[in-house]
């Protein structure tokens, strides 16, 4: 063969390859098949961490308890070569009791006691050994050491030892798990001080603790509010799309202005009254509001730049909210796919975190350098932690990549259909049987790859962790610069990921051409990414930032009434905190309707053309949005490329729906 024939070929070839069209909805075939074996070995794996757990007797360990010595409560025990009061038959002391509770080893994380079993927990406080002998006589629990008699405790020398540490606190068992734990808040008070190191006085410590705990309702109840506001801004986005925009920029201009005046006038009223009260609280108080206030003020600042920048703009973004309102009236279950979501995480990881548990209850008993009992794995059977570990991170991912694999495969429907009277009934239902049918592969791979840039960020986040105070400035900025890098290409194979499952709901292909295709889209249309994705999630942030911003007001103003004995810093944060998470769960939705419904778009308007037999899907709205997208883009100097493209005008038989 002539070397002009072989140029020839692979002309003709990528040729090919280049004009190959989409066929939206039209072939279905599962993709990615080894990858979804290798996602169901490796499932079978972590199901087999838990039966080795459970097999092993953790599972025992772990909800009866244990003693120091390695003796299960409230069954007979087989005694352990070496140890003492090992093998003993507890059969009636039922729950696990450590001598010194409140003393908790960080390093080791757990509680540096000994760990006794016992029949009853002392309901009361004992403030001496005489009082530890009464409780013993009287209901036939014994809370020192096996080796000494209630008789002996008030007049044997090891009773210092053996007994526990007095004033004995009050203690109640914990349901299901038989520990005996301290019933005043005060001993977790003093675990929290070891744990927050940067504490220095451990009475703001106490202070903020007693804070939450008096406003614990006042903090349910924000929480509540969030949640109900997140639910109206989703209404709101269904049926009055067109003036969301302007409400989002106007509500948020008139919250960040109005939170900023009240902060300012709580500080100046309260510093006015500052002479009569000269409690520590209300200084902190004081001041809080001083941080707040001045907080507020620059970011009132740096938004009113941000809105002035991007002011010709925010009105392009009306239509394509508009458009994306449309497919959450033909899609309103769109509205509950965070709920399914955030349940399936949580059973898996409360299923995750009772295996940890198991773990850290299982191997051999080996006697430690104290002669007590400690439960180890050695050999390979040690690096089932890791195995664990990796599983939480990568099923995680697969869930969470299920949720964006159903929102593509549901919007794709509503998009390619040009008459939207024939929608499947539930188009919802009818993407999660494809993906189940065709794609878990495609979602096993997408997850695997967002596993594997994660599994690097965090142990180099946990190395910094470890270093810290030890290693030198270049180390910690070349360890910082690895670690930003690493968190950049997470969040750019995320977006890539996204749009290849949209492309895979699209064509029924696998992962990596999915990839390749919606990446050549995207770089295609690199202008209006800018111009429309950027715009429609800075609005979205504006939404979370009006409900964080109606929250934390409404808290401010329900904690203001408390003022006298509440220091509002950690109720405030936890309440905002709370209310960015469901926002952010409840935007992120129509946030990725807006991506699949751009990719849709650049793809209708790449292979088709308006004339006969390959009229446009799109939306008239949406062709409008562009249109005007591109003028504003000209006006400002940069309408070439891409955006200077002309679009062809819209088909008669397109769907205007």
């Amino acid at each position: 063969m002539s070397r002009q024939s072989v140029v020839n070929l692979i002309s003709l070839f990528s040729h090919k390859s280049s004009k190959r069209e989409w066929k939206p909805l039209e072939d279905h075939s599962c993709t990615d098949v080894p990858w979804l074996l290798l996602f169901i070995l490796f499932c079978i794996g972590m199901g087999f961490i838990c039966g080795f757990s459970i097999a092993t007797g953790a599972a025992a360990r772990l909800l009866s308890g244990y003693d120091s010595y390695g003796n299960i409560c409230g069954q007979k025990n087989v005694k352990v070569e070496g140890i003492v009061n090992s093998g003993l038959d507890l059969t009636h002391k039922k729950y696990v009791f450590f001598l010194d509770p409140c003393n908790i080893d960080l390093v080791h994380q757990k509680i540096k006691s000994i760990a006794l079993c016992v029949s009853a927990c002392p309901r009361k406080e004992l403030k001496s050994l005489a009082d530890i002998q009464k409780f013993a006589e009287t209901n036939g629990s014994t809370l020192c050491s096996y080796e000494l008699q209630p008789s002996e405790y008030t007049t044997d020398p090891r009773a210092a030892k053996l007994c526990p540490k007095y004033p004995v606190p009050e203690s109640a068992p914990i349901p299901f798990f038989h520990r005996c734990a301290p019933v005043n808040i005060s001993c977790y008070a003093k675990f929290a001080e070891a744990l927050i190191t940067f504490v220095s006085d451990s009475s703001v410590l106490h202070r903020l603790i007693s804070g939450v705990m008096t406003s614990k309702e006042i903090i349910m109840g924000l929480c509540l509010l969030s949640l109900v506001l997140s639910m109206i801004l989703m209404v709101i986005i269904r049926y009055i799309s067109r003036v969301l925009v302007w409400i989002l920029t106007i509500l948020v201009i008139l919250g960040s202005l109005g939170g900023t005046g009240v902060l300012w006038w709580l500080y100046a009223k309260q510093r006015m009254s500052a002479g009569a009260l000269e409690t520590q609280i209300a200084k902190d108080n004081l001041q809080a509001l001083l941080i707040y206030a001045i907080a507020a003020t620059v970011f009132t600042v740096i938004l009113f730049l941000i809105m002035l920048i991007m002011r010709k703009r925010v009105a392009l973004t009306i239509a394509l909210f508009h458009v994306a309102g449309k497919v959450f009236i033909h899609l309103p279950l769109l509205v509950f796919q965070p709920f399914w979501t955030f349940f399936v995480l949580i059973l898996f990881w409360t299923y995750w975190i009772t295996v940890l548990l198991f773990l850290g209850t299982t191997g051999s008993p080996v006697p430690n350098e104290e002669g007590f009992v400690e439960f180890r794995m050695v050999g390979p059977l040690k690096y089932m932690w890791w195995y664990h570990v990796v599983g939480l991170i990568w099923i995680s991912e697969f869930i969470l990549a299920c949720q964006q694999m159903t929102v593509a495969g549901a919007v794709v429907t509503y998009y390619f259909t040009r008459e939207k009277r024939n929608l499947p009934f539930t188009p919802i239902l009818a993407s999660v049987n494809r993906l189940v049918c065709y794609h878990l592969g495609t979602v096993a791979k997408g997850s695997f790859i967002i596993t594997l840039v994660k599994i690097p960020r965090m142990i180099l986040m946990y190395i910094h962790t470890q270093l810290k105070g030890k290693e030198n400035a270049c180390a910690r900025c070349m360890l910082k610069a690895c670690i930003c890098c690493l968190w950049c290409l997470e969040k750019c194979l995320t977006y890539l990921n996204q749009n290849a499952y949209t492309a895979t709901a699209i064509n029924s292909t696998n992962f990596c051409t999915s990839a390749k295709d919606a990446f050549v889209i995207l770089v295609e249309n690199a202008l209006r990414v800018a111009a429309i994705n950027t715009v429609g999630d800075f609005m979205l942030f504006l939404g979370k930032v009006l409900i964080v911003c109606s929250t934390g007001l409404a808290g401010i103003m329900l904690l203001n009434y408390q003022r006298d004995y509440t220091i509002w810093v950690l109720p405030l944060i936890i309440v905002c905190l709370f209310a960015f998470l469901v926002a952010h769960c409840f935007l992120s939705i129509y946030e990725m309707v807006v991506d699949v419904l751009f990719l849709c778009f650049a793809i209708d308007t790449k292979y088709n053309d308006g004339s006969p037999g390959r009229e446009f899907y799109m939306d008239k709205v949406l062709m409008e949005f562009v249109e005007n997208s591109k003028k504003s883009m000209k006006e400002a100097g940069r309408g070439g490329g891409a955006e200077g493209r002309e679009l062809k005008p819209m088909a008669s038989g397109a769907s205007s729906s």
